[in-house]
């Protein structure tokens, strides 16, 4: 059990984390190191959010104020965050095969072609939710500098690599166009 001294500026601390992100996200509000003491910084972020807000500016965090700052937290959380992976599963041994339909073909045609762009040495993909041709042929150059066998089959290992390889390609093409 914890002692009480602990809990001791922990409020304070989940406030200023809420106006640190709420800033982040703005981008018009002054951010606040959450330390866990309410000084002046505290005091300048939470009047300013209240001033944009429209409430009146007392600089406290009164109730009204702290229930506007959490309900603007979780917006602004999903907003600076990095993004959520997406983790569908193959099931073990499941193989789509050449011509074969499977719901997360589609997805696989999207990272292929996300790598296709980002590295220039895959083909491109075809669309739909059929294994076509230009498919396999994505799937195949992509095992092959994946170093596994380049079967054009879409299995559990080209998935995995396919999800490990998609973050930093889609990360390349979004600064590559800064």
């Amino acid at each position: 059990m914890r002692s009480e001294e602990k809990f001791v500026g922990q409020s304070i601390r989940a406030l200023q984390t809420m106006l640190r992100v709420v800033a982040r996200s703005d981008g018009a509000l002054p951010s606040v190191v959450p330390d866990g003491i309410y000084g002046a910084s505290t005091t300048r972020a939470v009047s300013a959010f209240q001033r944009k807000s429209g409430k009146r500016v007392t600089g406290s965090a009164d109730p009204e104020t702290w229930d506007a700052i959490v309900r603007a937290y979780g917006p602004a959380r999903i907003q600076v965050s990095p993004a959520e992976h997406i983790l569908p599963v193959m099931q073990p041994r499941e193989v789509v095969s050449p011509g074969e339909g499977h719901p997360i073909i589609p997805l696989a045609q999207s990272i292929l072609y996300t790598l296709h762009l980002a590295l220039h040495s895959i083909t491109p993909p075809g669309s739909g939710y059929v294994l076509d041709l230009p498919t396999e042929e994505s799937l195949r150059s992509f095992q092959m500098l994946c170093g596994i066998p380049a079967t054009g089959k879409l299995d559990r290992m080209s998935w995995y690599l396919l999800a490990q390889h998609y973050p930093l390609a889609a990360k390349m093409l979004i600064y590559s166009k800064r």
